[in-house]
């Protein structure tokens, strides 16, 4: 039995399709069913609540060969360390007693690097990765820089100014992945359960981009003229607090960003093996997504 947490996101979901088109069965933890497509839905077991809740966990883990582990987000958390290993840690008390085989986490890079201490939403997604570490599960921790699918946040902003915004600088180069990639790795260790021990699975897509490129890609696939933005880090961090988000993890997203522009992403040299496991490009990502969604608009 494969156990899926956050299934109707936009990683969680494209796992869950992948194995059930490889005919496993599957578990899924949601707090609302309704949130599933009904042929989904009919196919999966439903543990229906919150994945933070020791109840839920206990009975969602029974049984459970693999588990992928998706922390969802928490604007209003009251730090970011609450947020990942505060809501972990039922979980991880539940796959230490249950005796779960395998666990599969959604991180981020940075480990090692001079950053990883101070990197606020990395920082705390590294310390959940030592906490599910620790439960004596095989674990694999997928590591990540920033997703392409991000981009949706903007589109109106995209079509109707012609802008993207963001705090890093537009000229630090970076690794960016599609989230449909994500999923593919993921899905994969987690229909395999061959491996052992405990590691960290770089996931970087093909191609280290900066901002500035970014929109020079995304003006030519749209035919539309695009330039970045960038947003003061002190006003980004009060646009998220405007927003809604808690001082705290505000700040913790601000942490993240102020690290990213200082490096942090590149602590790990891609090979040729990322561009077969991650393959899509920011260019056919566009055409295949961001242009449909601006269409939309």
């Amino acid at each position: 039995m494969i156990v899926i947490t956050a299934p109707t996101g936009n990683i969680g979901h494209q796992v869950l399709d992948r194995v059930l088109a490889a005919g496993r069965p599957a578990r899924v933890v949601v707090r609302d069913p309704a949130g599933l497509p009904a042929g989904v839905r009919e196919r999966v077991e439903v543990v229906q609540g919150s994945h933070g809740d020791p109840r839920v966990v206990a009975r969602a883990f029974d049984g459970a060969d693999a588990v992928f582990w998706l922390v969802p987000p928490d604007r209003g958390a009251a730090s970011a360390d609450a947020a990942y290993s505060g809501f972990t840690r039922p979980a991880a008390a539940a796959i230490r007693e249950l005796g779960v085989g395998h666990v599969v986490s959604v991180s981020a890079l940075g480990r090692g690097t001079p950053y990883a201490g101070r990197a606020g939403h990395v920082t705390a997604s590294l310390a959940m990765d030592d906490l599910l570490a620790g439960t004596g599960a095989a674990f694999r921790a997928l590591v990540m820089p920033g997703f392409m699918d991000n981009l949706l946040r903007q589109v109106r902003t995209i079509k109707e100014q012609g802008v993207i915004y963001d705090a890093v600088s537009p000229g630090r180069v970076m690794p960016t992945v599609a989230t449909r990639d994500i999923a593919a790795v993921a899905a994969g260790l987690l229909l395999d359960t061959s491996w052992t021990g405990t590691a960290e699975v770089p996931v970087l897509g093909p191609e280290d981009l900066s901002y500035e490129q970014t929109a020079a890609i995304v003006s030519d696939v749209l035919g539309i003229p695009v330039a970045y933005r960038q947003v003061p880090l002190d006003d980004f961090r009060k646009q998220l607090t405007g927003y809604g988000m808690s001082d705290a993890m505000a700040q913790s997203m601000a942490d993240m960003i102020d690290a990213k522009d200082h490096g942090i992403d590149d602590g790990v040299t891609r090979t040729p093996r990322h561009a077969v496991e991650t393959p899509t490009t920011l260019r056919q990502w566009c055409e295949e997504v961001l242009r449909p969604a601006v269409a939309a608009v």
